[in-house]
């Protein structure tokens, strides 16, 4: 059977998109080629025609992360941004469907310890404060899009990890309100 001219490279994508959501649901560990590759109705070896290892996926979903993100981020109205932003990200929907949102909560703990940081991160976590610092430039000084950035990713990641419900929307909630700007006056 002829692939058409176009195949491979769609096939990467398709892996690399099916990476990157159960990387941002599972984590990198908990994410094994072989299911991966089944899921997308190919076998494990043909894995290798795509990517020389695992980490060489890992740094293409990344990648595909921050382009996703910045295409979400740069939709919002230039006034409405730090809300839409806020609202999207500490929102329940975010908290209970990782696969479709942000890598940092899910993969930034096992990136590091795995003692593997990964450029790409350093690329997602850039952008991410760059955008934010560009809705809030005179909130926290240079380092104010890190600040919320850190707050952001913390509070998703704790408001996963505990069972109790009205905890987890009350974290949300909290860093929300203390990442709005305050009211003009």
């Amino acid at each position: 059977m002829r692939y058409s001219q176009n195949h491979k490279a769609e096939t990467r994508q398709r892996i690399i998109a099916e990476a990157s959501r159960r990387f941002r649901r599972d984590g990198i560990e908990g994410t094994g080629l072989v299911p991966l590759m089944k899921a997308l109705g190919m076998t494990h070896g043909g894995f290798y025609a795509h990517f020389p290892s695992k980490e060489a996926l890992v740094e293409a979903s990344l990648d595909a992360a921050v382009a996703q993100a910045d295409e979400q981020w740069q939709a919002s109205p230039a006034p409405e941004q730090l809300q839409a932003l806020l609202a999207s990200y500490l929102s329940t929907r975010h908290r209970d469907h990782p696969e479709a949102g942000c890598p940092l909560p899910t993969l930034c703990a096992e990136l590091g310890l795995r003692g593997q940081p990964n450029p790409s991160a350093d690329a997602l976590a850039r952008r991410m404060a760059a955008r934010v610092q560009e809705c809030t430039p005179a909130a926290g000084g240079a380092d104010g899009g890190l600040v919320a950035l850190a707050a952001m990713v913390g509070a998703l990641t704790l408001s996963r990890a505990v069972a109790d419900p009205a905890l987890s929307e009350q974290i949300l909630g909290a860093v929300h309100a203390a990442l709005q700007p305050p009211a003009q006056a």
